[in-house]
């Protein structure tokens, strides 16, 4: 294991946060020399940016000196490591300007906050840098405008990987950027949109950044300020989650922003390959894509099944009928929310009717396409695990019929089939496992299960909001410690798809070769 080559690795990608926190500082300087209610708010906010920004350039330099000689390659084991300590160790320093924010307020001694302990503000971070979108806030204005902005960033930063993001910049890498890339890209089957792994990240940034503009300004267009539209784009794209109000988009009573999120959030859960095809013109082979065909016929019968359920749930009384048109304008949000794994809310749909929550369940577990931003198992595992079920089905009667899987005319490679059979066995087995530990945890509160099961498949999933105590109008402010590290690393592990953070757990891993 070349762990000087790793420390100089991960050295760099402290740097990239340090830039970014000392963006959002120069932020919170601005907002601290304007006059009114920023100043004041952003009085202890500045300092405990500017001050983790110091700490951030530190820990960056030792780490990079440590490794400066070393070899610039990374195998196959390094590669796995860094991506796996990157997240863990870039969330304990985005986590670092909440916790010094929180000891710095005037009224620190007399006023307790959830960021008063590390754990709540590591959760936090690893929420925001996993796109996960759940919080321990229970009022999110009680924080300063820059550590708002900040909870954004993290997302934004987390949307398609910080690893992608310096794997992009530092062409020193050579062969181990296209293992970090093939780590970091969700999806059974990561696939470059250029021969060269280094301009491919690049494009895909290009096309991120794009996406970004296009997003704050129809926001901005539609009366969001500057400031909303920013934050919410980041979360919007990142499929995150954070809102800078409690309501999430339903504080906003605007029918041109719901539709603005609703599609980018569409566009956030597409693969983003398929964004360079647009830009090339290959319109056929866009078209073609199965699995773009069938994240758009889930997204249609999802939102027929909880606009249906819906209606037919509410009363008798005509003057309690909500109407059909709102009806469907929040039934869409929500499908296409949950299953992009956004996590953004527009209604209480934990009032909603039992099938609609069971359909928003599923919808939680299905998550966007492979090579998106969103979580999830993703829709081309689940039509391979799909076909492979229906051809089981079929061998039980006609067992003398052999059959070539195929998705969308292509014929699927066999390792490929057994990868998404055990990531979808894997998905279940982890959500089982969370689901019991939260129970055990917090068995001394009454905890019930849907609370455990839907918190498990929230954070593993990289969804947020959940059902019963972790709805989306609640948070997770009133767990224990021990049950939101184990949320943290059911994040991280939906977030690198299982297997970067699993095999560090194996003997093996670790021998010299």
């Amino acid at each position: 294991m070349n762990f000087r080559s790793l420390c100089q690795f991960l050295g760099f990608l402290l740097f990239v946060l340090t830039v970014m926190i000392f963006a959002v500082a120069l932020f919170s300087t601005v907002r601290y020399m304007s006059a009114g209610d920023n100043a004041v708010a952003e009085r202890h906010a500045m300092p405990a940016l500017y001050l983790t920004s110091l700490l951030g350039l530190i820990l960056g330099g030792i780490l990079w000196f440590v490794g400066k000689g070393a070899s610039k390659r990374l195998g196959q084991r390094e590669a796995l490591l860094l991506v796996a300590l990157g997240w863990l160790v870039g969330a304990a320093l985005c986590a670092l300007p909440f916790r010094v924010w929180a000891d710095m307020r005037p009224d620190a001694e007399l006023r307790p906050h959830e960021f008063d302990g590390f754990v709540n503000c590591y959760f936090e971070s690893m929420s925001g840098l996993t796109t996960t979108g759940a919080t321990i806030l229970t009022s999110i204005g009680t924080i300063p405008d820059s550590l708002k902005l900040w909870r954004a960033t993290t997302h934004w930063l987390g949307g398609l990987g910080i690893v992608v993001l310096f794997v992009a910049v530092l062409p020193l890498l050579g062969v181990g950027g296209r293992r970090l890339y093939r780590i970091e890209s969700p999806g059974p089957t990561p696939e470059g949109v250029t021969p060269r792994i280094r301009d491919a990240a690049r494009v895909l940034w290009l096309i991120y950044l794009g996406l970004t503009a296009a997003e704050v300004l129809a926001l901005r267009l539609c009366g969001m300020s500057w400031f909303d539209a920013l934050c919410h784009t980041f979360a919007t794209l990142a499929t995150g989650g954070f809102s800078t109000y409690d309501e999430s988009i339903a504080a906003f009573d605007s029918s041109a922003i719901h539709a603005v999120i609703i599609f980018f959030m569409l566009l956030a859960g597409v693969n983003f390959s398929l964004y360079y095809a647009m830009i090339q013109k290959r319109w056929h082979s866009i078209w073609q894509n199965s699995e773009l065909r069938f994240y758009f016929l889930i997204l249609v019968v999802a939102t027929v099944i909880l606009t249906a359920s819906q209606l037919a749930a509410v009363p008798s009384d005509e003057s309690s009928k909500p109407s059909i048109a709102i009806t469907l304008r929040d039934s869409l949000f929500q499908a296409v929310s949950i299953q992009t794994t956004t996590g953004f809310g527009t209604a209480d749909f934990d009032q909603w009717a039992p099938l609609a929550k069971i359909t928003l369940v599923v919808l939680m577990f299905v998550g966007a396409s492979a090579g998106s931003t969103g979580g999830g198992i993703k829709v081309i595992r689940i039509v391979v695990a799909a076909k492979v079920l229906f051809a089981e089905v079929e061998r039980a009667f006609r067992p003398k019929v052999v059959r070539r899987l195929k998705v969308g005319g292509d014929l699927v490679d066999p390792d490929v089939k057994i990868g998404c059979l055990a990531y979808v066995l894997g998905i279940v087995i982890l959500f089982v496992i969370g689901a019991a530990l939260i129970l055990m945890i917090e068995s001394h509160r009454g905890i019930d299960l849907t609370t455990a099961a839907t918190a498990s498949a929230a954070t593993l999933n990289n969804i947020g909001p959940g059902l019963s105590a972790v709805g989306p109008t609640c948070n997770y402010a009133w767990f224990t410690s021990q049950a939101k590290v184990v949320m943290c690393g059911l994040m991280v592990l939906g977030r690198l798809e299982v297997y970067a953070i699993i095999v560090l757990f194996t003997p093996r891993f670790w021998q010299t070769e």
